[in-house]
């Protein structure tokens, strides 16, 4: 995800920032030393910048919206509000290129002026551009008059200025105070700022700062965060500036929700104008996304001796016991260089069913496990992007404030994009994005199927950042660890949809006959047990814990744990186990050193012997791969049994024999 480090193109802590409320009325405050001769030209050159709002909406809402409960003027009026413009000439006027840069592929209409009569003109050329800078030079379609205001490229410090702008969307104001001071710009002191001290509100950024005679002295683009100091950008820049010339040349920084590490970049091009306003948006975006891509690629190849599964950081993560996950993690590097799963605190809500959505967060994304409804078609669930947003929005994740109510939303519609993602691991995600129209944001879902449901990554991002989100979301989604888990029911629907399955699942075959018999085969290990031992029916719960390991040096994610239990609502947590162990590295955890010697040398608890734990009789034997030469197996197998109650001894062994009579371990 890419942050701006210059103050001028933050959209944070701005005086632009997005005003909802606008007004076609305009209410002008007199300053007292300002003359009251100059307001009419004052007011004739100054306009709001307005972006239409939608004329429709693909969302559904649990109620009609009370719109009744907004303001008259913010109901009425068919504009947002997003800033302040000024005139410097025929046919020329100057705002802030944050605020033009609202329009970069919204889903509201493009920026225009709105003079004092509440007539609204579209852009036509854009003429001079400097992002760093933070301001832009452009015509109009049409002309709303001749006035324009006198420029002075010298104002004198200490003395009175006048901010003029949109304040908070409701109207032109002008506000008084002094000029203060000069501040070097933060990246390496090309100009300097002008600071001043007339109040500013949201909506103002973008207007123009009016020395004691009205003259122009500066554009108005930034509040000051700790004190009532604000800055403005000397009208001299801008008229010195090249004409011709789209510039950008600031500093991004660029950050994945995985490690500290930022990789900062200097973004140096330009390209030519004039240029009308689309065309201007697409050479802008393209600039920005290319460098997005480059940044993060740097960053992946600064970091790629230390980026897991590479680097020492990674060993104990590779070599750990399979966790059996019911929620999705996210893996991450802490501050001590090792990586370990992150993000599996989560918010459960119930759907019909046996339905459920659990909700968590990873980083700056939503992290999500939807269990789909016993009565849901799983063809639809799987097959309709729609259905699957519909069940997460069931929980009210989704709210849209209206005055003093939040107004939950039942339905985001069909996605305006779909796709699907392969990661680095072969897993198949479905990705799809929905336009937020009252919000001017998309939500975007990569969506992992699993035999239950799905996993999901979603985030909400403003439409210009499609593309740096879906770069995001692209590289996390490598380093999402999930268990795959569902009935054997679920499991057959599943397991007859090879798109939806990573790759990992074809070197893995699962039989089982209601009854008789279960059977698992993969390269690795081969076991199965008849029903004498655990019941086998169509609710029998299967997890299947996927992790990271090394085979033969190469990293993989491939099932290190086979559980299956006895059903979904059984309170004794009868279940059958086969885990898979692999000899940690000498000196890289005691723990994990003491349990491979436990299980080399079938100590207890391996030693199959039954035991009494947590209401539970259990038994464990340890299943080796046939001799191959003289040297130790590195990989290791365990059975388990365990069932509710005390049993003797001698039955725990006989199903334990059962289980491990037609075991093999294929792998060495």
């Amino acid at each position: 995800m890419r942050t701006w480090c210059d103050w001028t193109i933050r959209h944070l802590g701005r005086i632009g920032v997005l005003a909802l409320v606008s007004g076609l009325g305009v209410s002008t405050v007199q300053a007292a030393s300002l003359d009251a001769a100059l307001l009419p030209k004052i007011q004739a050159a100054t306009f709001e910048v307005v972006q239409a709002k939608p004329t429709s909406d693909s969302l559904s809402y649990e109620k009609p919206l009370p719109l009744d409960l907004l303001p008259y003027q913010e109901r009425t009026d068919k504009y947002y509000s997003i800033g302040t413009a000024f005139a410097i000439g025929h046919n020329r006027y100057v705002t802030a290129a944050h605020v033009l840069l609202v329009g970069a592929d919204s889903l509201w209409g493009q920026p225009e002026l709105r003079d004092t009569a509440g007539h609204v003109y579209p852009i036509d050329k854009i003429e001079k551009f400097d992002l760093r800078k933070d301001f832009v030079v452009f015509s109009l379609a049409g002309s709303p008059g001749d006035a324009t205001l006198d420029l002075d490229t010298k104002p004198t410090l200490n003395t009175a200025v006048y901010a003029v702008g949109n304040a908070l969307g409701t109207g032109v104001v002008i506000r008084d105070g002094l000029y203060t001071s000069d501040t070097p710009e933060q990246q390496d002191g090309a100009w300097k700022w002008m600071r001043f001290s007339a109040a500013a509100s949201p909506g103002n950024s973008g207007g123009p700062l009016l020395d004691k005679d009205g003259k122009v002295i500066g554009a108005v683009l930034m509040k000051s965060a700790n004190e009532n100091l604000n800055y403005a950008l000397p009208i001299r820049e801008v008229l010195d500036a090249p004409d011709g010339k789209a510039v950008m040349d600031t500093r991004i920084a660029y950050e994945l929700d995985l490690f500290d590490t930022v990789q900062n970049s200097d973004l140096k091009t330009q390209f030519a104008l004039p240029a009308g306003l689309s065309d201007f948006y697409r050479e802008f975006q393209k600039r920005i996304d290319a460098n997005s891509d480059a940044q993060l690629k740097a960053l992946l190849a600064r970091e790629s001796a230390n980026l897991f599964p590479n680097g020492a950081g990674s060993a104990r993560l590779l070599h750990e016991q399979t966790v059996l996950n019911g929620f999705p993690s996210l893996i991450v590097r802490g501050s001590d260089g090792e990586w370990g799963r992150t993000g599996t605190q989560s918010q459960y809500f119930t759907l019909d069913g046996n339905g459920y959505v659990r909700v968590g967060a990873a980083g700056r994304s939503g992290l999500i496990r939807i269990r789909r409804p016993d009565g849901m078609d799983a063809a639809k669930f799987y097959g309709d992007a729609k259905t699957r947003m519909d069940l997460l929005a069931r929980t009210g994740l989704f709210k849209r404030d209206v005055a003093s109510e939040k107004v939950k939303i039942t339905s985001l519609g069909k996605p305006i994009l779909e796709s699907t993602h392969v990661d680095r691991w072969q897993r198949p995600w479905q990705v799809a994005a929905w336009s937020l129209p009252y919000a001017n944001a998309l939500v975007v879902a990569y969506s992992l199927p699993t035999p239950d449901g799905c996993v999901m990554l979603v985030r909400f991002t403003p439409p210009s950042h499609q593309h740096d989100t879906m770069l995001d979301l692209d590289e996390l989604s490598s380093f999402v660890h999930v268990t795959y888990e569902g009935t054997l029911a679920q499991w057959k629907d599943f397991l007859g949809k090879p798109a939806l399955q990573p790759a990992a699942l074809r070197n893995i075959r699962i039989d089982y006959d209601y009854g008789h018999r279960f059977n698992y085969t993969s390269q690795r290990v081969a076991f199965s047990y008849p029903s004498s031992v655990q019941a086998i029916k169509p609710d029998n719960l299967l997890w299947l814990g996927f992790s990271f390991f090394l085979d033969g040096g190469k990293p993989v994610w491939d099932v290190g744990d086979v559980n299956i239990w006895k059903d979904t609502a059984s309170e004794d947590h009868d279940n059958v186990n086969v885990q898979r162990y692999i000899a940690p590295p000498s000196g890289l955890d005691d723990d994990m050193s003491s349990r491979w010697r436990k299980l080399s040398e079938k100590q207890y608890p391996y030693n199959a012997v039954a035991r009494y734990e947590d209401d539970l009789m259990k038994i464990n034997a340890v299943v080796a791969p046939a001799a191959s030469g003289s040297q130790p197996s590195t990989v290791l197998y365990t059975a388990f049994y365990g069932t509710a109650g005390t049993q003797p001894q001698a039955d725990m062994k006989d199903k334990l024999d059962l289980l491990t009579k037609d075991m093999r371990v294929i792998e060495h």
